[in-house]
């Protein structure tokens, strides 16, 4: 599931352990039609089960709010009915004798699932939990008729009897019956449609392979279907007929994932197809349904839109979960970090591979950067979390972000040979199942032959991040640093093997160093004054440094050492330093490789030092003008028009006639500088649809400083 909330509960609360596991799931068999009038769906099931290991006479299925017709037993061709009671979250069924585990049974249930009825609430980032929702049921207005579902956490059983949990795996057959102008998507394949003689048509979708029930899905609406491949296999992009031109421009990338992924895990792409559809009011981000992604409306976007922004990193999050989440499962929503670790740590792969180092290490600082935000003083929940108030929310910055980077982090440490093979270990070993971080843990010392007990004990079992404060000296050919750990005292204090680089005449030296106290002192022969000391090259940290650096240092790691995490570093550091000396690290980044750092740079550029604004003008205009990223191009737009010079204002016009809508926003914002009745004139001049589009930019931009 895409992240869709930044914030961090307290992690003390109900402890939470893993679900019994009395009975297994063995198929889910369903007949679904819909009533949209009521909102309801009316649903037949055979559900076969099996004792999971002590024989029994008893099951316990999770179903939220429905009426049930009929509960029986097949017996060959006779059904028996069951007694049972419900609390309406729960059914309580006797079967009709004790069943061994070698034995399997099915249940029959005629049911009828409200799920509009249901008074439910989710967390912060799983907003909602109903499970089935109807969108625009009685087609009014422009919006679409659609239908789709939402199982994680434990909301599928809102639209079908299950055992609601993530450690259950079933295959399935889902079979639809829809008015026939409709398209339908779910798990698996789409073995047959029939003509019914009412106007309807029933499709039937079948899942041969087991995956846990939260992952099953349904989609009903108009849908237009692009319809790509990858080794043989259908990938399909479902999206609203305004949207289909765009199919390609907006998904075109995932056979590529799909490639990259498969070779990197050495696990070929588990499942008979993949679909991603785009569906309206989605209130959390995406969702990785088995072999059936379900997007946010915010994905799908025309050609124009696609100018500014796509979401790439959200269909590369969700393929990667077809592996973490789908192939083999976090065991327990405690275990999140088996699934959302590892989706967001694909992202920053992807990116990597895709758009080089540069980009990967782009994403990685993001990550970090999310990290620290759900952490005050250090102090921040483990990623193995066995105490929650909600399982909702276990979606935070600490499942996602900080478990993407500790794994990348132990990518560096393990090697990419080892790290992926212990991968690969994980997922066969498990496949079809789920897992937890012990198993993760015991692949990775099945292939290294190393022990991970502690790295895992660290980042995994216990809370918190490092905060470094750095002091380095040199004297009598020796180049000291000083190490404090600064973070909360409740918070562990941690053993951290890094790297050191000390730039010499333009030589690098590199030594290792460990830290593990809360005080430490190190000295290295060094043969002169270092010009540069780079602590973390590889900035694997997940953590916080505090080095007490100088703007000479700044400008030397922009310059020289000019990592991703070092440029950013130094430009941030000389947006809050006005002198002319770091006013040329922030010249230098107008000309930066990402985007976002011209944009930093353009923010923090001193026009009111001549000097610097002689030599800057140049870049600005050709930003202004050329760059292919319309943010960056917005950015030295509003800039130059906060000169006040009328010779920029020809340009600025220009601006608002552009089809990018960052762009235009930034032209009215220029505007305004030197007339608001003229700026408002521009705004009035443009049509409806791009009025609507440029609005909220003009608000974000009229927020921020330049």
């Amino acid at each position: 599931m895409a992240q869709s909330a930044d914030q961090i509960k307290d992690p003390l609360s109900i402890y939470r352990v893993t679900a019994l596991k009395v009975n297994d799931l063995v198929h889910t068999k369903l007949e679904v039609s819909f009533d949209y009038g009521k909102r309801y769906l009316y649903g037949k099931e055979w559900l076969t089960l099996k004792p999971h290991f002590y024989e029994t006479d008893s099951l316990t299925l999770d179903a939220k709010g429905m009426d049930f017709k009929e509960i029986a037993i097949i017996d060959g061709k006779k059904t028996i009915p069951l007694k049972y009671t419900y609390d309406n979250e729960q059914l309580f069924i006797t079967l009709n004798r004790k069943y061994k585990s070698t034995e399997k049974y099915t249940l029959f249930i005629n049911y009828t699932a409200k799920p509009e009825e249901l008074k439910t609430k989710g967390g912060e980032s799983i907003t909602d939990s109903k499970g089935l929702y109807f969108v625009n049921p009685d087609g009014k207005g422009d919006k679409p008729v659609q239908i789709w579902t939402q199982g994680e956490t434990e909301a599928s059983s809102c639209w079908f009897p299950t055992i609601d949990k993530p450690n259950q795996k079933t295959t399935s057959e889902i079979a639809m019956t829809v008015q026939s102008k409709y398209t339908t998507l779910s798990n698996g394949k789409l073995a047959s449609q029939k003509d019914n003689k009412n106007g309807t048509r029933t499709d039937i979708w079948k899942m041969e392979q087991p995956n846990a029930p939260y992952l099953f899905m349904m989609a009903v609406g108009d849908f237009k279907i692009y319809k790509d491949s990858y080794n043989g296999k259908e990938v399909n992009y479902y999206l609203e007929p305004k949207y289909a031109p765009y199919a390609k421009q907006i998904f075109g990338k995932t056979p590529d994932m799909m490639n990259f992924y498969s070779k990197m895990l050495d696990v070929e792409y588990p499942w008979a197809k993949y679909a991603q559809i785009v569906c309206r009011d989605y209130f959390s981000g995406a969702m990785e349904n088995t072999s059936a992604t379900l997007h946010g409306e915010y994905v799908q976007k025309t050609e124009r839109e696609l100018l500014d922004d796509n979401q790439e990193s959200t269909v590369a999050h969700e393929l990667f979960h077809q592996w973490f989440g789908d192939y083999v499962t976090a065991e327990s929503w405690s275990n999140l970090t088996m699934n959302e670790s590892f989706a967001t740590f694909g992202e920053v792969l992807w990116h990597g591979h895709d758009a080089g180092q540069d980009a990967e290490d782009r994403s990685r600082y993001e990550k970090l950067q999310n990290c620290l935000r759900s952490s005050k003083d250090g102090i921040s929940p483990p990623l193995a979390r066995f105490h929650y108030k909600n399982r909702d929310d276990m979606f935070d910055n600490i499942s996602y972000s900080k478990g993407s980077i500790i794994l990348y982090a132990a990518k560096n440490q393990m090697g990419d040979a080892a790290f992926f093979k212990s991968l690969n270990h994980y997922l066969t070993t498990n496949a079809y199942k789920s897992g937890e971080t012990h198993q993760l843990r015991l692949s990775m010392e099945e292939i290294t032959g190393k022990d991970w007990s502690p790295y895992f004990n660290q980042w995994y079992y216990q809370g918190g991040n490092p905060i470094l404060n750095i002091e380095y000296g040199y004297a009598n050919g020796k180049a000291t640093i000083a190490v404090k750990q600064v973070q909360d005292n409740s918070v562990q204090t941690f053993t951290l093997p890094l790297k050191v680089d000390f730039y010499v005449n333009g030589t690098k030296i590199r030594k290792d160093i460990l830290i593990e106290k809360r005080e430490q002192n190190f000295s290295y022969d060094i043969p002169s004054q270092p010009d540069f000391i780079d602590l973390d090259p590889d900035k694997i940290l997940v953590g916080q440094v505090i080095d007490n650096k100088k703007v000479a240092d700044y400008w030397y790691q922009y310059k020289k050492v000019p990592s991703y995490y070092n440029r950013i570093e130094a430009i941030k550091f000389a947006s809050k330093d006005k002198s002319h000396e770091a006013q040329l690290i922030v010249l230098a980044g107008l000309e930066d490789q990402q985007d976002d750092l011209r944009v930093l740079s353009i923010k923090a550029i001193d026009l009111g030092d001549n000097q610097i604004k002689d030599a800057a003008i140049k870049t600005l205009l050709n930003i202004a003008k050329n760059d292919k990223k319309t943010i960056a191009r917005a950015a030295a737009i509003i800039k130059l028009a906060s000169t006040n010079d009328n010779s920029y204002k020809t340009l600025i016009i220009e601006s608002t006639k552009n089809q990018s809508y960052n762009v235009i926003a930034a032209g009215i914002c220029g505007l305004s500088k030197f007339s608001t009745d003229e700026a408002d004139k521009a705004l009035a001049a443009l049509d409806e649809d791009t009025k609507n589009h440029v609005n909220p930019i003009i608000k974000k931009f009229n927020n921020q400083k330049y």
